[in-house]
């Protein structure tokens, strides 16, 4: 591998993303915070909804904010790479092999994912902290937890990106982001779903489901979720998957 390159490719990204911070912030904080605010604040003080609901919704907006951020940040502008300009190719001619292009596409896609992390808690905390209770079980687990969902993100993106052409964003969100987020125990825990056992059993292949689930159970361990072994596991296996399928789709288009 060339560093240089492979630094100076991850640092243009960078650069770019800062120079246009406010849209960035906008488009991975809009969406999570409104849902802090509605299900967190405002629905607890006129009474729609249970106060304690802010416990079981909380790791789920963690888990929704990193999701989006991550396949928003890859997946998109891969696509418009990939699209009729052929931008991807000014990449694909450095001097360095075509699979640490996807890497450096995948870091920078996890760098995305952790700024969203890091900017949604606190404030998704401020507005939810009269009904929420936050119980950290362990600080280690937390991150390595953040790090891999942030890395699941990333590589989701970068498989949506080697499928779906830019005009067919709306299918793809519509089709498979929109029922990933639903399925993916954001608005109630897995367990709940033991009246359900069919769709308890189908949306084990959700990545999304072992995110919030591990979130739960470090932040919010009072409330019933999946065992953290599961989680991770869980979480190891889909970053693994989705990193294969990512890898294939990149190499395809890129030589095509």
């Amino acid at each position: 591998m060339n560093r240089k390159t492979f630094q100076a490719l991850l640092v243009r990204d960078i650069r770019v993303l800062l120079r246009n911070y406010p849209d960035f912030i906008l488009r991975i904080g809009v969406n999570p915070i409104f849902l802090a605010f509605i299900f967190g604040f405002v629905l607890p003080k006129t009474g729609g909804i249970p106060e304690s609901f802010a416990n079981i919704i909380f790791p789920g907006i963690l888990g929704l904010s990193i999701i989006s951020a991550g396949v928003q940040g890859t997946a998109i502008p891969l696509a418009w790479d990939f699209g009729a300009t052929r931008e991807i190719d000014d990449r694909l001619m450095a001097p360095i092999n075509t699979i640490w292009v996807l890497v450096e596409k995948i870091i920078f896609g996890t760098f995305q994912s952790l700024a969203a992390g890091i900017i949604v808690f606190p404030v998704a905390y401020f507005l939810m902290r009269d009904n929420l209770n936050i119980e950290l079980t362990s600080i280690p687990l937390f991150i390595v937890v953040i790090l891999l969902s942030s890395f699941i993100s990333a590589s989701l993106g970068m498989v949506m990106g080697t499928i779906f052409e830019p005009m067919r964003f709306a299918i793809m969100f519509a089709t498979i982001i929109i029922p990933m987020i639903f399925l993916g125990a954001t608005y109630y825990p897995w367990a709940m779903l033991s009246n359900i056992p069919w769709l308890k059993w189908a949306i084990l292949v959700n990545p999304l489901l072992y995110i919030n689930e591990a979130y739960r159970a470090i932040l919010t361990p009072f409330v019933p979720h999946m065992n953290i072994l599961f989680s991770l596991l869980g979480l190891v296996v889909s970053l693994l998957i989705l990193l294969y399928v990512a890898k294939i789709g990149f190499e395809k288009r890129a030589f095509n």
